[in-house]
């Protein structure tokens, strides 16, 4: 399948010349729903990072400690690349010598506990995380198998907002997204950014932080101007980067108002749907 341009107002920078940054979601873009990697997107991924001024960049909403083995997959982890975890209100950069592999280049955090309680009023057998960088997660129950990348401590409610975190996730096995939809407009939430998953799942992030602020500010720091930005998401925590990005690729499953923030519109992940959206940006480097 190839790619489709959606109609625009705006006439969009093509890609040719130096300088590029290209913004890659993880799950439902680079990785299948089941965790599967295509060689496919592998060798494509590869091929364009490998190209002189361009920076492929991770931006996703998994843990730092869930990002580094897909970023090793990809060819991606070498000293300095930066990668932007936690929908935002992490970003790391790749050190060998570091603890972990990484070093925090950005850390936003908020208070959890007004939220949690207000979430938890209405859905108040949800499993809820609280991220600990680099190490896994605190949680008020634990999740299902292979939900959560890292170690997870079980706690009680006092110490899961006993400090300010960078993300919160709610989770209900039993629930819909459409249901932790709805229940997000009726209730409110003030003072952080949310996202909801494909699934029943809820994240919280400091407000005002999300892919597109981080995103932001390693452009900056690579010196890549505004008009030489890509970017390639599926999901609702992806709008914000796809409206930020000179050109955004959508994928073909995402959902109607993440199709209606991007430029263009790919296959699915299961067609390797980011394949056709690189060789379209490729092509236009060469």
């Amino acid at each position: 399948m190839t790619t489709t341009e959606r109609a625009t107002t705006d006439q969009r920078h093509p890609v040719r010349d130096a300088g590029l940054l290209v913004a890659l979601d993880v799950d439902g873009t680079v990785v299948h729903h089941d965790g599967h990697l295509s060689p496919r997107v592998v060798d494509k991924v590869r091929a364009l990072d490998a190209l002189p001024h361009v920076s492929v960049v991770i931006a996703t909403g998994r843990s730092v400690v869930a990002t580094l083995p897909v970023m090793e997959q990809l060819g991606l982890l070498t000293p300095g690349r930066p990668a932007v975890c936690s929908n935002g209100a992490v970003t790391v950069s790749v050190d060998p010598d570091a603890d972990g592999g990484f070093r925090l280049d950005d850390v936003v955090t908020f208070d959890p506990a007004p939220a949690i309680a207000v979430v938890h009023q209405e859905l108040p057998h949800a499993l809820v995380a609280v991220e600990e960088i680099g190490v896994g997660f605190k949680v008020s129950t634990p999740f299902p198998p292979g939900e959560l990348w890292g170690e997870e401590a079980v706690v009680s409610f006092e110490e899961l907002v006993a400090d300010p975190v960078t993300r919160v996730t709610f989770r209900d096995p039993h629930s819909t997204s459409e249901e932790f939809r709805e229940m997000v407009e009726r209730i409110g939430l003030h003072g952080v950014t949310y996202a909801v998953g494909y699934s029943a799942w809820l994240d919280l992030a400091p407000e005002g932080v999300s892919k597109a602020s981080a995103l932001e500010q390693v452009r900056r720091r690579l010196c890549v101007e505004p008009h030489r930005t890509v970017a390639a998401g599926d999901q609702r925590n992806d709008l914000e980067m796809l409206q930020w990005a000179s050109r955004s690729y959508a994928m073909g499953q995402a959902p109607a108002e993440v199709i209606a923030a991007a430029d263009r519109v790919t296959g699915t992940v299961e067609e390797d749907g980011l394949v056709d959206a690189l060789d379209e940006v490729l092509a236009e480097l060469a």
